[in-house]
């Protein structure tokens, strides 16, 4: 999926542009380079899976495309996970820049990651922020009266960089459908320290023996081919289409695979 930076202009329906405004009520700095920001406003229509384009105080003419990481809420409730990107000053200062009280404005709900309602299992692969809209799904589906079996793959370059595996952690215990695989590229920490990651580490999440060595990419390949599953995966452009392309290599049908990258 490619996304342009400079456009400009919310969504039409039915001839009449429309946007919904939203509230910041926190924002998180969970990483040196990420902040959870949550938000409560008018009712977003989007699906889980979707992105919405966000317009920001800190940047009021610039359009940035994000997903949500909670599914649709009646009392709009919003989560978005931000990461900087290298080079990328607006992402930067969201990250930085983000207060309580900043208003959004949000619209032009897109994307095609989706479960299929008769999907027998289910295996999401998501790349760093990439696990805001498979989480939105993940809640989704717990709302099912019988949700398939799922296998969640989060990778990260270090241990840190699995910024939500306490979230996630409690979530297993929540869903017993719902497996989830940690990768990391390095086993260790960088010796230069993260004083965000200090100030919220906390004793719940994954050890060090339940992290799997090595990329995405390879790790997903070892358990193909995904001849029965829907496959799910975002993230990073360059992870998603490595995922992808191995994926397929090793017999996982090209039909089956949804994926998006930023």
């Amino acid at each position: 999926m490619t996304l342009d930076p400079d456009q400009t202009g919310p969504i039409a329906i039915g001839g009449k542009a429309r946007e919904w405004t939203a509230t910041v009520v926190g924002a998180h700095r969970l990483r040196e380079d990420l902040t959870v920001i949550r938000l409560i406003g008018e009712f977003v229509p989007f699906a889980a899976g979707q992105s919405v384009e966000v317009r920001t105080p800190q940047h009021p003419n610039m359009v940035r495309r994000l997903y949500p990481a909670l599914p649709p809420s009646m009392d709009g409730k919003l989560e978005f996970h931000v990461r900087t990107v290298p080079g990328g000053w607006c992402s930067g200062s969201l990250v930085s820049d983000t207060r309580t009280g900043d208003e959004w404005r949000i619209s032009n709900p897109a994307g095609w990651l989706a479960v299929d309602p008769e999907a027998p299992e289910v295996v999401m692969v998501a790349d760093g922020v990439g696990l805001a809209p498979l989480r939105a799904l993940l809640l989704d589906m717990s709302r099912r009266e019988d949700p398939p079996r799922t296998t969640l793959f989060v990778g990260g370059r270090y241990p840190r960089d699995l910024y939500a595996s306490d979230m996630l952690h409690l979530l297993t215990g929540e869903l017993p459908w719902l497996t989830v695989l940690p990768v990391v590229l390095d086993d260790e920490d960088p010796v230069r320290a993260d004083n965000w990651y200090e100030a919220c580490r906390v004793d719940i999440g994954f050890r060090p023996e339940e992290m799997i060595p090595g990329s995405l990419d390879e790790v997903v390949g070892r358990f193909a081919p995904l001849v029965h599953h829907q496959v799910l995966v975002c993230g990073g452009a360059a992870a998603v289409h490595a995922t992808v392309e191995r994926l397929v290599a090793t017999g996982t049908p090209p039909e089956n695979i949804r994926y998006e990258g930023f």
